[in-house]
């Protein structure tokens, strides 16, 4: 029997794929209004302050999905596109590993899974900052979905590992 979160990732990769067709200036407005929440206390306290007049594009390859983020003095802004000095790419299983910390961020980028492109400095400061937000400022019941996605995610790994080691 499945699980909710083995359930979910096989629903994702159709699913996600229709955020593409989402516009822009929709995906602009909830991705703001998520990560000023999201990031509140870390911005007050100038942990984005690397940002200020520098764009950073996040990459999510496997969905073609792209978001160009830069810190203004109200708070983090989004682009569809922006003079970038550091972009950041990796498909979306990636990015949860990373998120829900299933998987050691320095491991993810020696790997290659995910890749750090232009302002090296700036891309490494970008991922030193988010390996040290501290996931309790998250809303308890989605910092624990996101664990028991990558939990599940981790799994399906090796799994899929240990299945590749016999051939």
């Amino acid at each position: 029997m499945l699980t909710l979160e083995q359930l979910a990732l096989r629903c994702a990769d159709p699913l996600l794929g229709l955020l593409r067709h989402v516009p822009f200036s929709v995906q602009r407005w909830v991705l703001q209004a998520a990560v000023q929440r999201l990031f509140a206390e870390p911005l007050e306290e100038g942990a984005f302050d690397l940002l200020s007049g520098r764009w950073l594009r996040l990459e999510v390859s496997d969905l073609n999905l792209a978001w160009c983020l830069t810190r203004t003095p109200l708070g983090l802004r989004m682009a569809s596109a922006a003079p970038v000095d550091v972009s950041i790419r990796g498909n979306w299983r990636e990015f949860v590993l990373l998120a829900s910390r299933q998987e050691d961020p320095d491991t993810l980028f020696f790997r290659r899974r995910l890749l750090i492109e232009g302002d090296t400095e700036l891309g490494l400061g970008m991922k030193n900052l988010l390996d040290s937000l501290d996931p309790d400022t998250m809303p308890p019941a989605l910092w624990r979905s996101l664990c028991r996605l990558g939990q599940a995610l981790s799994a399906e790994q090796r799994s899929a590992q240990a299945g590749g080691a016999g051939i």
